[in-house]
């Protein structure tokens, strides 16, 4: 019988999509990164969310993100929720509240899966050091100009944060695509298989490789901007 994760079901099987249905995720940023990996996971069958982002919409974000033109000077989480739940019924749990190192062993709790798509080198560092002291699986994505890293925590090395204002930096929306499909792969096969895949690309040659652990820990971003 025809549902709408008919495709996904097909290609997978309804086993593999039930149990990415059982999957507790928090996303931890909105912006350009997390909300169309939200978009698109919640498409293939994750159905528990907890979202993390403190900002509004911006007319900037409009190019890069899910957000459109109308829903400007709104929370970014709050329309991540309403969208989702039209699009496939999923409801998430929206935080639009700064992680701090106050906040997170609260907002980070229960989480049985975190995906990091933070602007920033502070809160990145926060989700790495919860994600270790709490022994939960965690993917970082990030990108910056052609570039663009997905990377399992245990391989990953928080960036330095860019120059000047975080929101003025080159970026093709094609980028961010290839990005939230290649970490939503990732995160797939890791719920199902239990891998762990850590993949760089550059837009410009328009390659997509595996990344080796040394080359990991001496990583080319300068800042992973997802916002």
């Amino acid at each position: 019988m025809a549902d709408k994760f008919l495709h996904e079901r097909i290609y997978r099987g309804s086993e593999s999509v039930n149990r990415l249905a059982s999957v507790p995720i928090t996303l931890c940023g909105a912006g350009a990164l997390g909300s169309l990996l939200a978009d698109n996971l919640a498409r293939q069958g994750f159905c528990q969310w907890k979202v993390i982002d403190r900002d509004r919409i911006d007319e900037h974000n409009v190019g890069t993100q899910l957000y459109g033109e109308s829903e400007i000077g709104a929370w970014k989480v709050e329309v991540l929720r309403n969208r989702l739940f039209r699009a496939v019924g999923v409801e998430i749990e929206p935080v639009a509240k700064e992680l701090t190192e106050r906040t997170a062993p609260t907002l980070l709790k229960g989480s049985g899966l975190i995906i990091d798509t933070f602007d920033n080198s502070s809160s990145r560092q926060l989700v790495q050091d919860r994600c270790r002291a709490e022994g939960v699986p965690c993917l970082h994505v990030g990108l910056f100009a052609d570039y663009a890293e997905v990377i399992w925590d245990e391989a990953y090395r928080v960036p330095r944060d860019v120059a000047g204002d975080v929101c003025e930096y080159p970026l093709a929306r094609n980028l961010v695509l290839l990005a939230v499909a290649i970490a939503s792969e990732s995160l797939i096969r890791f719920v199902l298989e239990g891998a762990r895949s850590g993949w760089s690309v550059t837009l410009r040659d328009f390659a997509i490789r595996p990344l080796e652990t040394e080359a990991v820990a001496s990583s080319q971003l300068s800042v992973a901007s997802s916002q």
